[in-house]
């Protein structure tokens, strides 16, 4: 049995991280976009730079999972700045979870969300998904979360429906 274990990430993560969320993306996003469009979203998107300062920010957390030696996935914590009117300072976000397809449905998206929850602690706590993610939307509502609110998240010319889910403290 490979080992599994899920470290938070540092700025010596930046470039593992940036690789993982090209991948996880496009992986899961890739086919819904003109090649141009999702080339110029992951050059802006995962700039290594903004990762960067993003790992060394004490306010946003991310952590890897690893099994053996390859990274598998990973969780994003952090303020909340998903476009709601009801979002407070103090809530948090989920802001992105994102599992390589080859390691999906084997839990790791529970252990994933566990650890950012754990770390966010007792607070409002909120998320964005798109709209026909439906398995993801399951995921979410097994752990409290509830659609409150949509927007539109663009990438180039393309704008995707978002649901905007909300767990209360």
């Amino acid at each position: 049995m490979t080992a599994l274990s899920i470290h938070r990430a540092g700025v010596e993560d930046a470039e593992a991280l940036v690789a993982l969320s090209k991948e996880t993306f496009t992986e899961t996003f890739g086919h819904l976009y003109a090649p141009e469009d999702l080339a110029s979203f992951l050059e802006s998107a995962y700039d290594l730079g903004k990762h960067k300062r993003l790992l060394a920010d004490a306010d946003y957390a991310v952590w890897l999972l690893e099994l053996g030696d390859n990274t598998v996935g990973y969780v994003l914590a952090g303020p909340c700045s998903l476009p709601y009117e009801k979002v407070q300072e103090t809530d948090g976000e989920i802001k992105r979870l994102y599992i390589l397809s080859d390691y999906q449905a084997g839990g790791y998206g529970a252990r994933l969300m566990n650890t950012a929850l754990g770390w966010l602690g007792e607070k409002t706590i909120w998320l964005g998904v798109w709209s026909e993610n439906y398995g993801a939307q399951r995921f979410y509502n097994r752990y409290g979360f509830n659609k409150v609110g949509e927007y539109y998240f663009e990438v180039g010319e393309h704008r995707d429906l978002e649901f905007i889910f909300r767990k209360d403290s």
